[in-house]
């Protein structure tokens, strides 16, 4: 069989239409509209109105408060004198903004596309008929379900010290005594591992509930057109789940941006600095050198990073074709 036949009938699969042929599809009818239907909708918006205006007045103040400080020399204690702009120059200045920055990047690509990785061929294992299928879902849960502070305190027991097992393990096998949590390079490996080990779960779930929704019907008209499993998964799974697949990533993005425990409780932000993403940097910046406008300027900074990527992935989503 041809790539072009091939490539139309793994179409027609995607489609949920045999080999027969598409068929003409039947017209959507039109239904008229009932009288009550602008009442019903006001009713509606009625009961939602409260519940809106005041979650926009918890989300909306905080934000505005936020911004003043940010455009002020204060601390603390006190608000300080108004500066306009010049926390976001000095912050932007700083080359160890921009090392935070670069590290937080490396930190969200790598938790993003590693759990993601990780959590697909997981739900791909799982939809398969294995032994144990509901004992293997629940244990692949536990590094999710497991509280954080619980992992990074597991995670510092088995590579803190030269006597944790990991280092052991290393020198058994003649690769000396690496200290992981003294190592800048190896702080940052171990960080970004962590990370993945904890979010995959997450991204499991994300895909078996994608995965579950798509019809198996399509898979047998895939066969028939001659697909092989690499290319039913590259033209009709991944297309299929893409649009969960988007919104997996961005709420990913946000959490592995905004992660401040798996940082904090791991590596502290060291050794050097090293592992310091710029959540960590903001609270250090605010909470423990009491530089109130600055840490805030690089909150709000990277909020306006996390919009701008929301935006673009959220575009994908809607562009997403199926058909």
């Amino acid at each position: 069989m041809s790539t072009e036949s091939l490539t139309t009938g793994i179409s027609r699969a995607r489609r949920g239409v045999g080999a027969g042929g598409a068929g003409r599809r039947p017209k959507p009818s039109s239904t008229n509209r009932m009288p009550g239907h602008r009442s019903r909708s006001a009713t509606l918006i009625a009961f939602a109105a409260p519940s809106l205006v005041l979650l926009v007045l918890l989300n909306l103040y905080p934000v505005i408060y936020a911004g003043q400080q940010s455009a002020r020399n204060g601390d603390l204690l006190s608000a300080g004198n108004f500066v306009g702009l010049q926390n976001y120059l000095t912050v932007l200045q700083e080359p160890v903004f921009w090392h935070a920055a670069l590290f937080t990047l490396i930190f969200t690509v790598v938790g993003v596309f590693g759990s993601w990785i990780i959590g697909l061929a997981l739900a791909l294992l799982l939809r398969t008929k294995i032994p144990a299928n509901g004992v293997f879902k629940v244990l692949l849960l536990l590094p999710w379900v497991v509280p954080t502070v619980v992992s990074a305190t597991a995670w510092n027991w088995l590579v803190a010290t030269p006597q944790s097992p990991f280092p052991v393990i290393a020198h058994f096998f003649g690769l000396g005594t690496p200290l992981f949590l003294a190592d800048p390079t190896l702080a940052q490996i171990l960080v970004c591992i962590f990370k993945v080990w904890i979010s995959f779960p997450f991204m499991m779930m994300m895909m078996a509930s994608a995965l579950a929704s798509v019809d198996t019907n399509v898979y047998e008209a895939s066969k028939v057109d001659g697909a092989g499993p690499w290319q039913t998964f590259r033209l009709i799974t991944l297309p299929i789940i893409s649009r969960t697949t988007y919104i997996s990533w961005i709420l990913m993005t946000i959490f592995c941006v905004n992660d401040f425990p798996t940082i904090f409780l791991l590596t502290g932000g060291g050794p050097v600095q090293s592992t310091q993403t710029l959540v960590v940097m903001a609270y250090v910046t605010v909470f423990q050198n009491y530089q109130t406008g600055p840490g805030v300027a690089i909150a709000f900074l990277m909020t306006i990073v996390l919009v701008i990527i929301s935006v673009l992935l959220y575009r994908q989503i809607r562009k997403v074709n199926i058909e």
